[in-house]
């Protein structure tokens, strides 16, 4: 089985998310940014990673799901700045399912990650609440994803391996 792992990081915080997949994955393995990819053939599974911008996948990831996963098995990664349990990660998440409806998925996994400081300052400014809110929970973000969260990422990997292509996976401490 040969496997792809395919993502667009701003921060860093989905680049470590990325990172934590490929080493559990077995050996006919591939990792690159979207931007590397020009196609899917050849790749029986990919795992796609993106962060949320403005309450969806990020430009680039959005164009991605919607032109080049069709009819590909694939399973998705998001990095977000609010805790994996606040009400906003559902309908961020389920923008993130539609954006990538012409693909198989066989699995989904989110988690917190580091709120750039740019974008927390503009936050901070806006007339919004909602969007100020956002702003003031960056400090609380601050060192995301910890490792106990690139543990899950790597425990989600293992388990897409195993329900749905029998394969065990292997390089996980």
């Amino acid at each position: 089985m040969k496997t792809l792992v395919a993502y667009v990081s701003t921060t860093g915080n989905t680049n470590k998310v990325a990172d934590a997949i490929f080493e559990v994955l077995p050996d006919d393995k591939e990792i690159k940014e979207l931007g590397e990819v020009e196609d899917l053939d050849g790749y029986d599974l990919v795992f796609v990673g993106f962060p949320i911008v403005a309450f969806g996948p990020n430009p680039a990831a959005r164009t991605f799901l919607e032109q080049k996963v069709g009819g590909k098995k694939i399973a998705l990664f998001i990095t977000h700045a609010a805790p994996e349990d606040s009400d906003d990660v559902t309908g961020w998440l389920q923008t993130a399912h539609e954006a990538a409806a012409g693909a198989d998925i066989v699995g989904m996994f989110d988690c917190q990650g580091q709120l750039d400081p740019k974008v927390a300052e503009m936050l901070l400014k806006s007339d919004d609440p909602q969007m100020r809110g956002f702003g003031e929970g960056g400090p609380s973000t601050m060192g995301q994803p910890d490792e106990s969260r690139l543990q899950k990422a790597r425990e989600f990997t293992k388990k897409v391996l195993e329900d749905y292509h029998g394969t065990k996976a292997t390089g996980c401490a």
